[in-house]
């Protein structure tokens, strides 16, 4: 467990997620600002389940409040091969550095695991968020109708051992 604070000087935690965040985890990606209108369909009817959670590496970042801690946002690290499956911070919580928080974690985790590259296909309106972390856009996942009738950037974090 991780904790920092954010540029709001409210503490933020990154914990492991669990089997009981499941259904905060698939309203955040579902209510997520960045997949409106033509990007709706991405995540209709998508669901992070319990299994997922078991099956991954998913951290969330929570904040301190009167309710005991609040899902701020959170990311999914698949270790085979290595990719960075999802990062959401919640709409509210944008501009906050949480993104930043999650990816140095991430980093960290995959530094853990011996892994020396993590790959992500990016959502397009994430783009210059992934070039501001420090990711180097290396291609391009090209569409694939009609779950992704877009293409996407793919980008790669670089791990370097310590």
């Amino acid at each position: 467990m991780s904790s920092s604070a954010s540029p709001t000087s409210r503490p933020i935690t990154i914990r492991r997620a669990v089997a009981r965040d499941a259904k905060r985890l698939t309203r955040l990606v579902r209510g997520s600002g960045a997949y409106e209108g033509k990007y709706a369909a991405a995540v209709e009817g998508y669901r992070v389940g319990p299994d997922y959670i078991e099956a991954h590496r998913v951290f969330v970042a929570v904040g301190a409040d009167a309710q005991g801690g609040r899902v701020l946002g959170f990311y999914s690290l698949v270790l085979a091969p290595p990719e960075l499956d999802l990062l959401f911070v919640a709409d509210e919580a944008q501009g906050r550095g949480i993104g930043r928080l999650l990816v140095a974690h991430m980093r960290s985790e995959a530094r853990a695991a011996g892994l020396e590259r993590v790959l992500v296909v990016s959502h397009v309106p994430a783009e210059n968020f992934y070039h501001r972390v420090g990711a180097l856009r290396t291609g391009t996942a090209l569409a694939n109708p009609p779950a992704v009738p877009w293409d996407r950037p793919e980008f790669e974090f670089r791990i370097p051992s310590e």
